[in-house]
């Protein structure tokens, strides 16, 4: 047994909380900063109750009917992805072990949409967007891309961040989406 307790060969990253719901060329990837507990129980994104972010794809058209969080693995034939930086811990951002959001999980995220190449990778909070383009980094389509990927950051969809919901740049982004499509 590996010194994490699970089983794995110290050599291996250990599992992933929410496997990536990625292929080539999407029309926009969605990367939080980490699973949610609830989430990260049910392996299942965004599966907070109140969390809003499959309304928010339903109410800004780029989801043709309202899902639930066990129909995720659907949003790939709406040329939608998941993912978040850090893939192997959960909880609230100021929970997480130190270096979850660090430069390696940056940088792997970095290689993955370098990869894939999306039309959109869209943070969906403004502390993701922060540990991957830098502190001064604010909503919105930003001047940064990842090849030919656009980045946007957009307000989180967590009942935690109730405080500074805004549709606003969710509606920004789904008009990008719908114009590059």
């Amino acid at each position: 047994m590996s010194k994490t307790g699970r089983g794995h060969h110290a050599d291996c990253d250990p599992p992933h909380v929410l496997p990536d719901l990625l292929a080539p060329g999407l029309a926009v990837v969605f990367c939080g900063t980490a699973p949610g507990t609830v989430s990260a129980t049910l392996k299942q994104y965004y599966a907070h109750p109140q969390n809003k972010f499959w309304r928010v794809l339903y109410d800004v058209g780029l989801t043709p009917s309202l899902l639930k969080p066990s129909q995720y693995a659907d949003l790939l034939g709406l040329g939608i992805g998941l993912t978040d930086i850090a893939k192997q811990s959960f909880g609230m951002d100021n929970q997480l072990p130190r270096g979850s959001l660090g430069a390696e999980a940056v940088g792997s995220l970095r290689v993955r949409m370098d990869k894939l190449r999306p039309s959109v990778l869209a943070f969906t909070s403004l502390t993701g967007g922060r540990k991957f383009l830098g502190a001064r980094t604010e909503f919105g389509l930003q001047p940064t891309k990842i090849g030919p990927t656009a980045i946007w950051v957009l307000p989180s969809p967590s009942p935690a961040a109730h405080w500074n919901w805004d549709d606003t740049p969710w509606r920004a982004l789904a008009g990008h989406v719908r114009s590059i499509a």
